[in-house]
């Protein structure tokens, strides 16, 4: 591991000497993900993107990109498109990123099954805000508002996550 990586512990997300409390997929950790098991695969992820909402937040990054109203995340295996971020209207099951809630105002992408999805590996892994402590994620790694936006800002070229 390097000094750079953020790391999934069974109690909490380490990065730059310190300690996050976070939340997990339902399903726990899996080194065999498959999309809809609800888990967090194992394994070490490159961070691949920041996204957030302009209308509720200052810009977190200079790399960050703005969600706008049609934009989606597809996770519907039958999409040409599975796993990667397209815009309303679209065909396809997805998941909606502009949301009433705060859920998704500021969303770390990683290279989970990314850029070439294997169909049913599981979409998305996210580092997003949680709903609460102890209420589980559908397989993302989430943390307190504040917190995550503390990790938005210093994490790097080279950051990684490491789910063990």
């Amino acid at each position: 591991m390097k000094s750079t990586d953020l790391v999934l512990t069974p109690t909490h997300l380490r990065f730059c000497n310190r300690r996050f409390p976070r939340t997990i997929g339902r399903g726990g950790v899996t080194a065999k993900k498959a999309e809809g098991d609800g888990a967090t695969p194992r394994g070490i992820h490159r961070i691949v993107g920041m996204l957030y909402r302009p209308d509720r937040m200052a810009k977190p990054t200079d790399w960050a990109l703005p969600i706008g109203p049609f934009d989606l995340w597809s996770d519907d295996v039958r999409d040409p498109d599975y796993n990667m971020m397209v815009r309303a209207p679209h065909p396809y099951n997805h998941e909606r990123l502009r949301r009433s809630g705060p859920m998704y105002d500021l969303v770390i992408l990683t290279d989970w099954n990314w850029p070439y999805a294997v169909k049913g590996r599981g979409s998305a892994i996210f580092l997003h805000q949680w709903r609460g402590p102890g209420r589980p994620t559908a397989g993302c790694i989430a943390l307190r508002r504040d917190h995550l936006r503390w990790v938005a800002r210093h994490i790097r070229y080279e950051t990684r996550i490491v789910i063990g």
